[in-house]
């Protein structure tokens, strides 16, 4: 139902970025306050983003894909932020599902995007 070689692709950027997030938010104090929950959704919906227009197989299947390279980087940040020992005081599954939604929202804006593409190239075309 999902292209696993494109899962594998994004959910390492998604990892990668979480992870430089919570660098960033664990040397820069102010960031965790300040940024840290929006830059985490940001990078969910991107991940998801970047899956839809890697793959275009549907909107079904890139919201799919989105929800899981939007979600599990997210435990992955969440998961070294309290190795670090950084204290989390809302719940994770909301924050989990929260990353889970954008991740998928992201992944319908990247299926509109190629339809949307596809459209504007048929046009010009056909101009």
């Amino acid at each position: 139902m999902t292209d696993n070689a494109a899962l594998r692709r994004t959910g390492l950027v998604g990892i990668v970025l979480q992870l430089a997030l919570v660098g960033a938010a664990y040397y820069a104090p102010w960031i965790g306050s300040f940024a840290v929950r929006f830059a985490g959704m940001m990078i969910s919906a991107t991940v998801g983003y970047l899956y839809a227009m890697d793959v275009g197989l549907g909107f079904r299947r890139a919201a799919l894909g989105g929800a899981i390279v939007g979600g599990i980087p997210f435990l992955i940040g969440i998961a070294l932020s309290q190795m670090l020992g950084d204290r989390i005081e809302d719940p994770l599954a909301l924050w989990t599902l929260i990353s889970v939604l954008t991740g998928a929202i992201g992944g319908l804006f990247g299926e509109f995007s190629i339809r949307w593409n596809a459209a504007l190239q048929r046009w010009l075309r056909n101009r």
